[in-house]
């Protein structure tokens, strides 16, 4: 009977009847895999020049260290000057928004939020020309600094937050000085005619007045450092809720850092070899069964300690067990019997029998579970259709849905929608929300039949 069950994980079964893949699931299949694309956070960073601008993205990017982050500068999309252009560069005005390559920075930035790489250029302000352009990937986070960042609607408008680095004007022309004569090489004569004859008049008529789309203004630029810490806690928060969490206050997505991607990187590679695959994923099961028993309940308690002092903790819940599904599941049993010591495992084989498409479902569960809360375990999420199987039986046994929490590794969006629709109550805790299913209802990307990769089942 388990054996039966060793085939392909699609999650997509008619049981009872039912007919788990229906029209609204057959669309989002299709639609979710062509659009579903985990958008970047998008950050406009504008100021006067010499206002603390690149220190300011430079801290940030210090802070976000566990993630992707680009660095996209509005001085890589000067125009290059004409030959005419350059006989009178002093009359050039770089601080005026023509000077900008607009179309070319917009486009730049929907193939980045669109998951595409890029070749961004690099100006060279001595030849006043694109030099040798650099090879940019999609990330986590996009930053686009730049003096009229905010000048331009379009590119305005994809920003997901914008922040004015606001500094007063002696220390930006002070700033100014010392750059432009230490790394663009032109003396003190030509930088301050150029800033009374440009860069003064430009602030004041275009950057300035950009100011008011601004949803943080920082004063003293990179010296305000209550200021970042706050941006980038606002930051980790909006990159930490995935949009479907937005819609589904009881789906749980942990934090993903570049150790949790690191294991999803291996467990995912088709070449990882099963001793590989069956050591990361279960680093990445422990730390979903962790976050999973973050969401039981807890009493308060008191406790001596060896000093004799006082401590003021927590109980864990005494009421709890664990449900596998067959034959996945059955791969966090040994990450649960790690973290909840004696802990009581019931197991749940969804199996399809014959030709006819018919489906039983065999069952071993504690007598009293009806009585405990229950960690279901599967650690996959496709269409949904095992695990409404799966919850649909234990709240016949008599469990209440708000004392289930349903653990696994991936979950495509499509699963999410079915589960969370059918059991408000639930919740759900997972570690990656997938692209989507293909036509044959396999997640993407995935990480294949995880069972048999598992169980070194793959050449039955």
């Amino acid at each position: 009977m388990i054996e039966a069950s060793s085939g392909a994980h699609f999650s997509g079964f008619h049981i009872d009847g039912m007919h788990p893949i229906n029209s609204l699931t057959k669309q989002l299949a299709t639609t979710l895999n062509e659009n579903v694309h985990k958008q970047p956070f998008i950050i406009g960073v504008a100021g006067g020049a010499a206002s603390g601008k690149t220190t300011v993205c430079d801290m940030i990017i210090e802070q976000l260290h566990d993630q992707r982050v680009v660095l996209v500068n509005q001085d890589s999309f000067y125009h290059s000057l004409t030959p005419e252009e350059l006989t009178r560069v002093h009359e050039y005005n770089f601080d005026h928004p023509d000077a900008f390559d607009n179309e070319k920075l917009l486009r730049t930035v929907e193939m980045l939020k669109h998951g595409k790489a890029v070749d961004i250029p690099k100006y060279d302000f001595r030849s006043y020309k694109n030099s040798v352009s650099r090879r940019v990937n999609p990330s986590d986070v996009i930053i686009l600094e730049g003096i009229l960042i905010f000048h331009d609607p379009r590119i305005r408008e994809i920003m997901n937050m914008k922040i004015f680095v606001d500094t007063d004007a002696d220390v930006r022309l002070a700033r100014r000085i010392r750059r432009d004569t230490g790394e663009k090489g032109r003396d003190i004569g030509m930088v301050l005619d150029q800033y009374s004859k440009f860069v003064k008049p430009a602030f004041d008529d275009f950057i300035l007045p950009t100011k008011k789309y601004a949803d943080i203004i920082i004063p003293r630029g990179g010296d305000n450092h209550v200021a970042i810490d706050l941006i980038v806690q606002h930051i980790r928060t909006k990159l930490g809720q995935h949009d479907l969490c937005k819609i589904y206050p009881n789906l749980y997505v942990i934090h993903s850092t570049f150790q949790i991607r690191g294991m999803h990187t291996l467990i995912r590679d088709a070449q990882t070899t099963k001793h590989d695959f069956v050591f990361y994923a279960d680093r990445l099961i422990r730390l979903v069964v962790e976050h999973g028993l973050g969401h039981l309940p807890f009493t308060e308690k008191q406790v001596i300690t060896p000093t004799g002092s006082v401590y003021t903790g927590v109980d864990f819940c005494k009421r709890l067990c664990g449900v596998s599904v067959i034959r996945s599941g059955e791969s966090m049993e040994n990450a649960l019997r790690a973290c909840c010591k004696g802990i009581k495992i019931g197991k749940i084989l969804i199996h399809r029998e014959g030709d006819n498409g018919q489906q039983l479902i065999y069952e071993k569960l504690p007598q009293d579970i009806s009585d405990r809360h229950v960690l279901l375990l599967d650690p996959i999420l496709g269409t949904g259709n095992s695990a409404v199987q799966a919850i649909s039986l234990l709240l016949k046994k008599g469990v209440p849905e708000a004392n289930i929490i349903f653990l696994n590794l991936i979950s495509a969006p499509q699963g999410v929608h079915v589960v969370c629709k059918r059991f408000p109550r639930i919740k759900i805790v997972t570690s990656e929300i997938e692209t989507g299913l293909n036509q044959e209802f396999r997640v993407l990307p995935g990480m294949g039949e995880f069972g048999d990769r598992y169980f070194g089942t793959d050449d039955e």
